[in-house]
């Protein structure tokens, strides 16, 4: 057995064919929130590289692993692509680099059209979404989910992990369905959202269950708008160092986007006041 809590982490193997990471943590003796908190330790040069890459992405999500090459050359750094498409596959950037991808659904994983196309969004609770993106870290990287509803850009619900794996997008789920029930579900199509396991939580709830068009990133636009605002105004500015401050950090950060600053697309109003005052078909002022 490990002697200590870092040589405990360290043993835990997502991919194990047989127990769960949970299980895992159970028989280690370790709490999970140690595991999902501890930044995934990567080279100084790809950090940089991968927070160029992350910057660019939020301007132009719909470049390949191609432009984001010649993008790397233009500042200086001698990468071909090869190395850009495993950057962008660890940040999980949506079907831009071929090859394997966090973003895609499992092969046996059902893939749900996409309802939201000239939908008007005109109430609280009609459309809510999810999305997971890469969080740049002093020594490491972490990984952001969110749940957001699209009206009001209140969100529910967010959860840090070290791991693509489902379970910390199912936490995130669960603590936003405690606060109510969409009509309306939209998510990309990466592995995660199209399991059963989360799948079958949204169906338990009659919730209807939306998907962006493969490569689509502009499908799931008001999220989008969360991350550059989430990165452009705190992670960033902060450069966390441990997962521990990126939590504490992060918290701070979503009380004061939900509950303080005020959105121009919401009449200078809060998310959480246009969440809570608005009544059913009512619009957002303009």
């Amino acid at each position: 057995m490990p002697r200590t809590r870092d040589e405990a982490l360290r043993w835990i193997d997502h991919g194990h064919p047989k127990l769960s990471v949970r299980r895992q943590c159970q028989l280690l003796g370790v709490q999970r929130s140690q595991l999902y908190y501890e930044p995934v330790p990567e080279t100084a040069e790809n950090l940089d590289l991968m927070q160029r890459i992350d910057k660019q992405y939020l301007q132009t999500p719909f470049w390949g692993s191609r432009n984001m090459t010649t993008f790397l050359h233009q500042q200086g750094f001698a990468v071909n692509r090869k190395r850009t498409q495993r950057l962008m596959r660890i940040m999980g950037l949506k079907g831009l680099a071929p090859g394997p991808s966090t973003s895609r659904p499992a092969p046996h994983h059902p893939i749900y059209p996409y309802l939201l196309r000239d939908v008007v969004i005109n109430r609280p609770n009609q459309v809510w979404s999810s999305d997971v993106t890469y969080i740049p870290m002093r020594h490491g990287y972490l990984y952001l989910v969110a749940v957001m509803d699209w009206f009001s850009r209140y969100v529910l619900s967010w959860r840090l992990s070290n791991s693509m794996d489902v379970e910390f997008c199912v936490a995130a789920l669960d603590e936003a369905l405690d606060q109510g029930t969409p009509e309306i579900f939209n998510t990309d199509q990466g592995a995660q959202f199209t399991s059963r396991q989360y799948t079958d939580r949204l169906k338990s709830s009659a919730i209807e269950i939306s998907m962006d068009g493969r490569g689509r990133a502009l499908d799931n636009v008001f999220i989008e708008r969360l991350w550059r605002s989430v990165k452009y105004e705190d992670i960033y500015l902060k450069h966390y160092e441990s997962g521990a401050d990126c939590q504490k950090g992060l918290t701070r950060y979503f009380k004061f986007y939900s509950h303080e600053r005020p959105h121009q697309s919401l009449g200078n109003r809060t998310p959480w006041a246009v969440h809570t005052s608005q009544r059913r078909g009512a619009k957002v002022p303009t």
